[in-house]
């Protein structure tokens, strides 16, 4: 079933790929939490929430084209997710950080689905980077 052609898997709409790519990247977090700390809970998902929210996630994506880490075909699928109309935000972010936020998920979707767990481990250790030693809530 998977790994899919690019073909195939630009046959999804943008908030589709998102959908999936929301449930790796914070798959990604939690495990990464989980295996640096051992802590409760509710301090898990405290640090959770600051790694997936939508902020962050436009910080991440900041980085990745000031460093120029995203190849051709990546922006093009970030940039699709981005601009994808339907998109609304929620109160405690801007319309323009959540419309990057889902063009991340988008981007993390078409990787997952495409097999590209490699390039997905290199973005997802550089957003990381982003929040420091952020483990003291």
């Amino acid at each position: 079933m998977l790994p899919l052609s690019d073909r195939d898997a630009m046959q999804y709409s943008p908030l589709s790929l998102a959908f999936i790519g929301d449930s790796v990247y914070e798959q990604l977090v939690r495990l990464r939490l989980l295996l640096l700390a051992n802590m409760p809970a509710n301090k898990l998902h405290k640090l959770t929430v600051k790694r997936v929210c939508a902020e962050y996630q436009a910080q991440a994506v900041r980085k990745w084209f000031d460093e120029d880490l995203l190849d051709e075909k990546e922006r093009e699928v970030f940039k699709r997710g981005r601009n994808t109309s339907g998109i609304t935000a929620p109160k405690h972010t801007t319309v323009s950080e959540y419309r990057i936020a889902t063009g991340l998920e988008c981007l993390f979707g078409f990787l997952y689905l495409t097999g590209r767990q490699d390039r997905i481990d290199k973005l997802f250790d550089s957003a990381w980077e982003i929040g420091g030693d952020d483990l003291n809530i």
